[in-house]
Formats: structure tokens, sequence, C-alpha cells
């Protein structure tokens, strides 16, 4: 990877793939890597461009592939055992033709897959389902749990959302080691402020008046936000200022999670699962609303649209131009939309039909820079200026 390249990583249900242009441009796809795995997330470190790629599943059981030469070769680190490997003992042909080791997993079957990646201050972080957190100081090689979150007094009530029981995000200050933010569900926020040894549960509302009328298992009531968080984000600057996405709505926390505060208000649905924040400009945010979960998942109308807000939340402004307008029926799930640090910042959503898209313009406008790949799980960028 040249020193000023410019790569969307892009996860899918067969393998992780590459979109790199210099100067955000002229794209060309590689891929499929990760020997055709689901890939559930990739993330890049822009210092050094080592590359991770994670998932899994009941076949395969869990891993983490890294690559530290643009994607041109992958190391696997297996974390758990899967139905390949019963196969595998039972069947001595098959293990030679998949160069089976009979060697134990760390984690022998305790979750099967890795559903999300961070990586902060040295520290590379996996969140698996079920839901618990691993963290590992040697860039991806070993691996251990942290057993503050395992242990929550909590962790006994935790309920599976849709998709089971994932700890799909991971939130970090970068001024701060020691603080850490995830997102589960259908648990909730969790916080550390001690680097892991101890969490606490964050989901309450602001005004717990607020919950009053709404009838959805996953809606707010009792004072809480509802559990089932899609995704979260962390604005940039000093303050503990937190974006997210949930089941039912459009959130705001001006204190790292203690309160949430409904900006739902002006977008066509409560529903969505990403959700982005501008690099410099903590009140500007991007989503990408559904038209409900039990309606298709689709974009309202059949026509895509992204929102952003230029105020924190208070108004919003859809974005169409380049985006499918009639018949338009794909999801963008919770991983799959991403944002660079460039100016004018850059936003990258992908679909489940395949198809990534591109604004170089903060969302006025849009380009189709990749079609006709597997199901999207993942984006995020990887920019080495």
């Amino acid at each position: 990877m040249s020193s000023s390249s410019f790569s969307v990583l892009v996860g899918t249900t067969k393998g992780a793939f590459l979109i790199s242009g210099d100067g955000r441009s002229e794209w060309a796809v590689t891929g499929p890597f990760c020997d055709g795995w689901p890939i559930n997330h990739v993330i890049g470190d822009s210092a050094t461009g080592r590359i991770w790629a994670a998932g899994g599943g009941d076949w395969h059981g869990a891993g983490v592939w890294r690559s530290d030469d643009g994607g041109a070769n992958w190391e696997l680190t297996r974390l758990t055992r899967g139905t390949m490997d019963e196969w595998a003992a039972g069947d001595a042909d098959f293990a030679a033709m998949i160069n089976w080791s009979a060697e134990p997993l760390p984690f022998d079957d305790t979750f099967s897959q890795i559903w999300s990646l961070g990586f902060a201050h040295g520290t590379l972080y996996a969140g698996t389902k079920p839901a618990s957190l691993l963290a590992s100081t040697d860039g991806g090689e070993t691996w251990d749990r942290v057993e503050g979150l395992s242990d929550h007094p909590s962790a006994g009530s935790w309920n599976p959302g849709g998709a089971g029981l994932v700890l799909h995000t991971i939130v970090s200050d970068p001024s701060d080691p020691q603080k850490l933010w995830v997102g589960i569900s259908a648990a909730g926020v969790f916080a550390t402020e001690d680097g892991g040894a101890s969490w606490e549960r964050r989901n309450r509302l602001s005004n717990a008046d607020h919950c009053s009328g709404h009838d959805h298992p996953a809606g707010p009531r009792d004072g809480e936000i509802g559990h089932c968080v899609h995704n979260m984000v962390r604005a940039p600057g000093t303050a503990d200022l937190l974006y997210q996405q949930n089941h039912h709505g459009v959130w705001r926390s001006v204190d790292g999670g203690r309160n949430w505060d409904d900006i739902t208000q002006g977008l066509p649905s409560t529903f969505g699962f990403p959700i982005r924040v501008h690099p410099r400009d903590p009140d500007t945010i991007w989503t990408l609303p559904l038209n409900g979960d039990s309606i298709g998942r689709f974009p309202p109308d059949a026509a895509a649209a992204v929102w952003r807000s230029r105020d924190g939340g208070q108004s919003w402004q859809d974005l169409r131009k380049g985006l499918p307008q009639q018949s338009c029926y794909f999801t963008v799930l919770r991983q799959a939309m991403a944002g660079d640090s460039r100016d004018p910042a850059g936003i990258y959503f992908g679909t489940n039909s395949g198809s990534v898209f591109a604004s170089l313009d903060e969302g006025d406008s849009w380009e189709e820079i990749a079609r006709h790949l597997p199901t999207i799980l993942a984006v995020e960028t990887l920019d080495r200026l």
C-alpha cells in the first residue's frame, strides 16, 4: 500500500474486499480475502497500514485475520472451533484437505463469531457473539477476555436481539486509554473508565416522561431508551458527546451516556442501523433511516436517502443526489457506514445488495464506487496520508 493510498475496507458474507484509490478517485476493487470467511468487520491502523478482519460462524468458528502488506497476504488467528473441526477430527482426508490442526483453540467453543473490532492506544479489541469483549496487546496474535464486562451483575439478564446476543460497537476515547464504551444488542450501552476493570450500564432517558406512548418491546420505557442499541459513535473534542441509533430512534448524550436525549424528530422513521459523526464538527451527524423493523427494513418509499444534521440533531436534511429514488429495497446494516477525516469529509456506506456508495462532499452528492459484491456487513476506511 503506497504512502498516499486510501482504501474503503469492506466486510462481506464471502470475505473481505478493499476498494482503493489515490486521492479518493479511480476506485479499484480487490478481493475476496480471508479465504471467503464471513467477515463482520474490517479496520485498519493508519500509522502502520495494518488491516484486521474479523468474523467466522458456526462452520469456521471465530477468528481474526491480519495483513501488513495492504491485503496481499493474510495471517489468521483462530479463537474458537466450529463444525469443520468436528468433521476434521473424524475424517483424516478432510483434515488434510483443509490443513487442519488438532491443537486446542484459546476459547474452545464459547463464542461463534467476532462481530466488531476497535483499535486504540495500542490495544486491539474484539466483540463476540454471544456478547463478550476480548483484548489483544500484540496486534491480534494473542487475546484475553475482559472479565470485568463478562462478570457485570446484569449479564444474566442480557437478551439477544434479532441477530443474537452480540457486542457490535466499540468506542474509545482518543485522549484517555482507560475509557471505553460498547454497545450490546439487546443489553444496551456499557462504559468503563478504569480500563475494563469495572463497567457501568448507561441507558437512562434524560426525561423519563418521554417514554410514554411507546408500545414496541425495544422502545423507550421505564426511564430507559431501550436496550437494542444498533450503533454508537463518539463526537470529536474533549466532551463525552455520544450519538446512537437504536431500534427505536436516534439519541444524543452530552455526558458519556449517563443520560440520553431523543433527537429523532424530523426523520422519516425511528428505525435504522448506522450512524456517523463528522471528524471535526461534533454537531454534524449522518444516519440512514429504514422504514421499520417489520415492514421490510428498506428506505422509506423505496427511495434512498442519507439524512444529515448540522446542529446536533435539532433539524435534519435528506441527501439524495446520486442515490436510487425508485424501487430501492436495500438495507444498510449497523457497521456498514463509515467516514474519513479529509476536508471535506467523505462518507461511505454499503448495502446488502452489494453496492458501496461514496460522498466526497459530506453527503451533498453520491456515487456508486462498487457493485455486485456479496452482502455487505461492514464498511470502514483506511487513509495513509
